[in-house]
């Protein structure tokens, strides 16, 4: 048996049937809805995060619903040598990955840019950009395997418009999109698929951050966001390069 002949055939009917998906920062926010509805919609999802017990909270929530198990890999993704590893151990396992969903975050602190502390600067762009450069190098030669290969990675809004205070964080996700949009351009040749999407304001850890006085009510959940994921990571989906911006398409329909 081949590598790829050893992937799972997955036991719960939905669009993503047989799929091969790493879904990071997925113990809790956006990255945990977009895993479980990965799982219900039939993938085999590899759930990234730092924090084991949130992971296995997670894969009894997908069990509960129906879907197969997840791969729990309680990883941080700053230990760049797991990410290579990770990256083998999956074409070891599989031979291929048919998506990948770089949502990992990390905010840092608000403030003047000049006053943000050297340490956290660098931390933010670590998780923020490094990382996904470090899941490319690594899950790259995997997602052309596939015969719809398919890469989703999560921006902001501060990414694409300067704001006050937002310093580290937009710095990060400004650098982010230039890196997909390079990324992409040197795939235009091939069966993969990249994108990125800016969810918006939801109600997640991170917003309550950065926003204290803002009232969580008004803000929808993270799974309201799982179905443009979903769409994305389908190999229907044509999509190529493009910045999926949730706020306006809701606008728009609206």
């Amino acid at each position: 048996m081949t590598p790829s002949d050893s992937a799972p055939a997955s036991p719960t009917p939905g669009r993503m049937a047989g799929r091969i998906a790493v879904v990071t920062g997925a113990s809790r926010g956006i990255g945990r809805a977009v895993a479980k509805r990965f799982a219900v919609e039939g993938a085999h999802v590899v759930a990234v995060a730092r924090t084991q017990a949130a992971l296995e909270d997670l894969d009894d929530e997908v069990q509960a619903a129906g879907a197969q198990p997840l791969m729990l890999v309680p990883e941080d993704l700053t230990d760049y040598e797991k990410i290579d590893q990770m990256g083998a151990a999956l074409f070891q396992r599989f031979g291929r990955l048919d998506v990948l969903v770089g949502n990992a975050g990390y905010l840092g602190r608000l403030g003047p840019v000049g006053h943000t502390p050297p340490e956290m600067f660098q931390q933010v762009m670590d998780i923020n950009l490094t990382a996904n450069w470090r899941l490319i190098r690594s899950l790259d030669p995997l997602l052309r395997q596939s015969e719809a290969g398919r890469a989703i990675f999560v921006t902001s809004g501060v990414g694409h418009e300067a704001r006050a205070y937002w310093g580290a964080y937009a710095i990060s996700k400004a650098a982010l999109e230039m890196m997909v949009g390079v990324y992409a351009a040197e795939l235009l040749k091939t069966n993969v698929k990249v994108n990125l999407i800016n969810p918006g304001r939801t109600r997640t850890d991170m917003r309550r951050e950065a926003y204290p006085g803002e009232n969580p009510e008004t803000l929808p959940l993270p799974d309201a966001h799982a179905e443009a994921f979903v769409r994305l990571a389908s190999p229907e989906c044509q999509d190529h390069g493009a910045l999926i911006d949730l706020p306006s398409l809701a606008e728009s329909e609206g």
